[in-house]
């Protein structure tokens, strides 16, 4: 065995060890699915999301990530089972039950194996990308042969379906790759597609993310929700797993390895939690964790829609409350809430805040909502 082989076999040992399922091995080149992810963001379907399109040359050759790189290794990591919706008045993604920043995370699990590397080709350069470098990892993986594009995007493996998170080591040392994935096993199925509660798809494979409950809820920061598309946000407050759920290859979804992955019993079961503490509280509470990523006025807008949607008059106090949040994009979706639970209550307290409502949006939305329409 050659030393490109034996530095190999070393990285997926050092990588089954660290707890990740999957490991995969790929020469780093451009990107055979380049064009189409050109095509999507000229489109418009990245959204509000431009830091996709500012770095849109980047994504050319991973040698823009790291200088000279040869070799690209992807690692899987499976993320707990959901137990939000069981006590919770609203369901949160499953990757974010455990509270725990996934980004830092991996990037601490991957540094022993970026060590395998420099011990045993001192001068090797290598950089750990989790998410946030123009880098396409979903491609890398299948080329690395981890799995398929389902049909909702998301990358599927046979033997642990598709609930995982994916990082990247990327290393100037050369390494023996893998046979990438050529096959797609979804056949005729279409479940993900159809199962989508705001019809985000507008194909097989095609995502308009401007549509998709994670991108609402998470990446659609400081602005408000659009009205078409709030109801069939349901209950989810943070992220969403439909499209996933329905997935025939994630039936026997297990325990992940990682206990960093586990739910760690910190989500609030409350979503009126949210429009009730201020700045401060919230990054005390959130600060560290994939809450932070809409941050405050994000949650809390989020948390309005929810219970909105759910129509409870219990909620009607914290929403009522909410109508002098300091954000006017968490008093508009208070009011929005409010004028769909309709009690008598309500719309008294919609009422009393239009002649005192200082935001044209909020005030045209009062208005608007008050008179019975919710789109």
């Amino acid at each position: 065995m050659n030393d490109a082989g034996e530095l190999s076999n070393k990285v997926r040992q050092t990588a089954r060890k660290l707890g990740f399922p999957l490991v995969g091995i790929t020469p780093a080149a451009r990107p055979d699915t380049l064009d189409f992810f050109k095509r999507w963001l000229n489109s418009g379907f990245h959204g509000e999301m431009g830091y996709m399109q500012r770095r849109e040359a980047a994504y050319e050759h991973p040698s823009n990530v790291l200088q000279n790189v040869k070799t690209i290794i992807i690692v899987a990591a499976t993320y707990g089972s959901d137990s939000s919706g069981e006590e919770n008045n609203f369901r949160v993604a499953k990757y974010a039950t455990s509270q725990n920043d996934y980004h830092d995370v991996l990037r601490e699990k991957l540094k022993p194996l970026a060590s395998t590397i420099h011990d045993t080709s001192p001068g090797a350069k290598t950089r750990v990308v989790v998410d946030t470098a123009p880098l396409l990892e979903r491609d890398f993986a299948r080329l690395a042969g981890l799995g398929w594009f389902g049909k909702n995007t998301l990358l599927i493996n046979k033997h642990i379906g598709s609930f995982f998170f994916l990082a990247a080591l990327l290393t100037n040392a050369e390494l023996e790759p893998d046979p990438p994935h050529s096959n797609s096993h979804c056949g005729t199925c279409t479940r993900c597609l159809e199962a989508c509660p705001t019809n985000a798809f507008t194909d097989a494979y095609s995502l308009d993310a401007r549509k998709c409950i994670s991108y609402l809820t998470i990446e659609l920061r400081d602005k408000p929700i659009p009205v078409d598309l709030r109801s069939g946000m349901g209950d989810w407050i943070f992220g969403c797993d439909v499209c996933q759920d329905v997935c025939p290859w994630n039936r026997k979804q297990s325990e992940t390895d990682l206990s960093e992955f586990r739910d760690q019993g910190r989500t609030p079961q409350d979503a009126a939690h949210f429009l009730e503490i201020d700045d401060e509280q919230f990054q005390t509470e959130f600060g560290a964790t994939p809450f932070s990523r809409p941050g405050r006025v994000g949650m809390a807008r989020n948390a309005a829609i929810v219970l909105g949607n759910s129509r409870d008059s219990e909620s009607q106090d914290v929403l009522i409350a909410g109508l002098g949040d300091a954000s006017p994009i968490v008093r508009e979706a208070c009011v929005w809430a409010l004028a769909k639970i309709r009690t008598k209550k309500a719309m008294e307290a919609l009422r009393s805040q239009e002649s005192l409502e200082t935001d044209e949006m909020v005030r045209s939305a009062i208005t608007h909502f008050m008179s019975g329409s919710h789109d």
